[in-house]
This record gives C-alpha cells, structure tokens and sequence, in this order.
C-alpha cells in the first residue's frame, strides 16, 4: 500500500509508470549474455578510440544504479593520452603494466568520503540521511568505499551495454595512485578499470566459478 504521508508530484507517477512498464518487458539471451553471461575480462586491446562522448554516456548509465541514500560516492579520472598512463605507471603491479599501457582507456574509480557535501543534490527531499555522516568520518568512509564499490560493477555493466570490453583490476598500490592523482582531496582510490575493444582471438578458457552451494545459504 503506498504511503499515504508522500506527496507525489507528476515526475513521481512518471516514474512509478515507467517502471511498470519495464516489468513488462523481456529482456532476450544475448543482451544477459552481452552484459554477464559470456562476457570476459580482456587484457588485449585492438587500438580503436574510445569518445569522450561515450565515457560521458557511460557513466550517466552507471549512476542510474542504486547507492545507499543516493550517495553516489564514486569518483572516476579516465586516463587516455600516454602521458596520463605513465603517470599510473609506477603504481601498477608488473602483471598489469603492458594491458593498461596498451588500452584505450583506464579508468581509475575512487570513493569520496565526504560524498555527503552533495546531499542537497544527490537527496534533495532528506539531505540529513547523508549529512549525518559529518560527524562520523569513519562510517563514512566505509559507506563511501562499499557504494563506489557497487558503481565500479554498474560501470562494467554499463561499458559492456555501449559495446566496451572490461578489464578491472585491484593490481595497484592505491597510496601511489592516490598521491598521484588524489592528492589534497577527499577522494580515495578504489579499482581500476581499463576500457576498450578487447581482442577476442587472445582470450582463453574461462575460469571456473563456484556453485550454488558453496556460496549461497536459502534460510
């Protein structure tokens, strides 16, 4: 039963209408199969420009998914000349150098702990539910980090859903990278994510996954 102290103005009720909509819609085999199914982590870049335009397009798609109060933590600084790379360089493990030096795109995902400081945008109707977090900077960044977290996989989804190839990582030393290109802000890093057409006659077998039973418990 909708809640009776809400107000909802027309936007509300486009939206509520919208998502009825969508509830009656099929989502076909090779959109899931494009997005998670049979998609892979690619290493080898054909050397195709990726448009600044379509980083843009991307991540308007990624910040449609869903963080705590719309907090929206994330934080993205897409490296594509050769002179931002090197600058990454250093703080890269040996095994991520050569795929990152030779994407198109490297995206470094970072989490701003004091997100909050946006919450008369980000939760216009209840800026407190985030504000409250100013005086706890512990929590906050906590509730920073798992959000930007969620962002990072509505990111992959959302590049694969423009045609990209994903290739995140977490091989880097995050004190570098935040000195680097974070210094003298609140903004921390979280993964990396190198962006691209991906050369699928390099790829290999998939990894196997665990099962059901190992990972899930039905209570």
């Amino acid at each position: 039963m909708p809640d009776q102290s809400v107000s909802l103005d027309d936007e509300d009720l486009a939206a509520q209408s919208a998502v009825k909509h969508l509830r009656n819609l099929k989502i076909d085999n090779d959109t899931v199969r494009r997005l998670l199914g049979e998609a892979r982590t690619h290493n080898v870049w054909h050397q195709r420009d990726v448009s600044d335009d379509t980083l843009r397009s991307i991540v308007d798609l990624m910040q449609m998914g869903p963080t705590s109060a719309n907090g929206s933590p994330a934080r993205i600084i897409f490296l594509k000349s050769d002179l931002a790379k090197e600058r990454l360089r250093p703080a890269l493990t040996p095994g991520n150098v050569e795929k990152t030096m030779s994407a198109p795109v490297t995206a470094i995902l970072g989490y701003d702990i004091e997100f909050w400081r946006n919450a008369d945008s980000t939760f216009p109707h209840k800026p407190e539910v985030q504000t409250n977090y100013r005086d706890m900077p512990e929590a906050s960044e906590t509730v920073a980090f798992r959000n930007s977290s969620l962002q990072g996989a509505y990111l992959i989804v959302a590049a694969r859903a423009h045609n990209l190839d994903c290739g995140p990582m977490s091989g880097f030393d995050n004190t570098l990278v935040d000195r680097e290109f974070f210094e003298g802000t609140t903004i921390r890093s979280n993964l990396l994510c190198n962006l691209g057409y991906g050369d699928a006659d390099r790829l290999l077998k998939r990894s196997p996954r665990l099962d059901f039973d190992t990972v899930c418990e039905i209570l």
